[in-house]
């Protein structure tokens, strides 16, 4: 077999397929290969007939195709699949050759992957790849990680088939060594899980506080959708509120409210807690999905706890106002607590990570691409050593401006008994993180008093820590102390 094709994709299922699809319309000739042969003649006699797409029928067959160095995308599912290909295909490849995962990995494991493959002479990146059916033919959000001389050889490709912002930049970049690719694209998923929740939540104080109809809806996310709003969920949103089923009613009021869920989500939060960082509201979307899978038991407990019945008497077109400031506050949030995770995790694993680049990154192709990533890559482009995004003064005055309407939604809801666990949690952490003191001060005593875990004190330096016997009984011993 004659080496033709500069890369090669590894599983043809809705991903792969239209990512070679992408491939070959930017110029790029690209191999095939699945398990199944009979997806790979599908695929080649359907979607791919007339292209420069190559189709294997075995993996010796596909390498051998391949122009050298050897670059093997893998778009297969995570876990165990990806390890599998990974040993057959090392002793097929040459030093210098690209293994590359672009399915949602865990970041360990692609930081474990990394160090195995390049054992073996090979490079390996680990990828996120973000954007749907819809963005893997016509242009993702790449987020590329691992063996940083791998970048060179793939760069050509990936921001070729990229996403492009309004200048023509490319929505992929290369964004650290080891497991960061994955790490980044873990984030970027559990900031869609919150942005989803967000919007779910204000779509239910429409619809049962405000007992607005799909239709009127639909029209609100669209005037949204015009302004600082703009964004990919937004849009679908009013997408959705409009489609009709073939009875001609609203398919999403036909739609059972049990939400699904694939775990990046629950890494991101979990992850979170490991680095000691407050991923309240991103977390709570998560435990939002899970508490909407206890539908039997929601249904007998609405039989039995009773609450509020939701009444609206106010200002309409003012509560639609002060649902629209309170979803962008909230949102601000969100993406807040996912930058200063990602700050943390440089520091924890030595990654050299570009905030600026990762908004661009995000600003098109991607699920959660919205206007004010925009503002986003200005604001760490002008501060790179930004804390927080809430201290940049752009979004300082927006969340100025945006709270007292956040706060009414919030007190509505809660008069109501409508559950807005993403909304309120932001607002929890704007109010926490902007209060110079917290009661801590008492939970740290309390600690003290039951396990001798000691305490600093305010007019002491930082770093002496102090034991009190406060019983008379418990003696001068005090626990170690550890941080989190």
């Amino acid at each position: 077999m004659k080496a033709v094709s500069d890369i090669g994709v590894i599983g043809i299922a809705v991903m792969g397929e239209n990512l070679i699809l992408n491939m070959e319309s930017k110029g790029f000739h690209v191999s095939a290969f699945n398990r199944t042969v009979d997806k790979v003649e599908n695929f080649v006699a359907g979607r791919a007939k007339g292209k420069n797409i190559y189709g294997a029928h075995s993996l010796e067959d596909f390498v051998a195709s391949l122009k050298s160095p050897r670059k093997v995308m893998l778009m297969v599912k995570a876990g165990k699949p990806v390890d599998a290909f990974i040993d057959l295909l090392v002793p097929l490849l040459s030093p210098g050759d690209i293994i590359i995962d672009g399915g949602n990995s865990h970041f360990p494991d692609t930081e474990r992957r990394v160090k195995y493959v390049e054992s073996k002479g090979l490079l390996f990146i680990g990828t996120g790849v973000s954007g749907g059916e819809e963005g893997a033919l016509l242009g993702p959000s790449i987020m590329p990680g691992g063996s940083k001389a791998a970048w060179p050889a793939v760069k050509p490709i990936f921001q070729g088939i990229a996403a492009k912002v309004d200048d023509g930049s490319p929505c992929c970049d290369w964004v650290g060594d080891g497991g960061a690719g994955h790490f980044v694209k873990m984030v970027h998923n559990g900031i869609e899980y919150g942005d989803m929740q967000l919007i779910n939540e204000v779509y239910q104080i429409m619809k049962d506080v405000l007992k607005m109809s799909a239709d009127e809806m639909h029209q609100v996310f669209k005037e949204w959708n015009e302004g600082e709003l703009d964004s990919y969920l937004i849009e679908i949103t009013r997408d959705i509120l409009a489609f009709r089923d073939e009875d001609g009613q609203p398919l999403v009021d036909k739609i059972l409210d049990t939400a699904m869920q694939k775990g990046t989500g629950k890494w991101t939060g979990t992850v979170a807690l490991e680095l000691g960082i407050p991923l309240t509201l991103i977390t709570e979307s998560v435990f939002s999905r899970c508490l909407s899978a206890l539908k039997d038991e929601r249904v007998a407990a609405s039989k039995i706890l009773s609450g509020p019945t939701p009444s609206f008497s106010g200002d309409k077109q003012a509560m639609l106002n002060d649902l629209r400031d309170a979803l962008y506050a909230a949102k601000v949030v969100s993406y807040a607590q996912g930058y200063q995770m990602m700050k943390a995790a440089a520091a924890e694993y030595g990654w050299n990570l570009n905030y600026g680049a990762i908004a661009l990154m995000w600003r098109g192709g991607c699920i959660i691409r919205s206007k004010f990533l925009g503002n986003i890559k200005e604001a760490f482009d002008k501060n790179p050593d930004l804390a927080n995004l809430l201290l940049d003064p752009f979004f300082a005055e927006k969340m100025i401006a945006h709270q007292a309407g956040w706060r009414r939604v919030i007190a509505a809801a809660v008069m109501d008994g409508i559950p807005t666990p993403c909304l309120s949690a932001g607002l929890n952490f704007y109010d926490g993180y902007r209060t110079e003191r917290l009661p801590a001060n008492l939970l740290q005593a309390q600690r003290d008093y039951f396990g001798a875990h000691t305490y600093e004190r305010i007019d002491k330096p930082r770093g002496q820590f102090f034991h009190t016997n406060w019983t008379g009984r418990g003696g001068e011993t005090a626990s170690t102390t550890y941080e989190v």
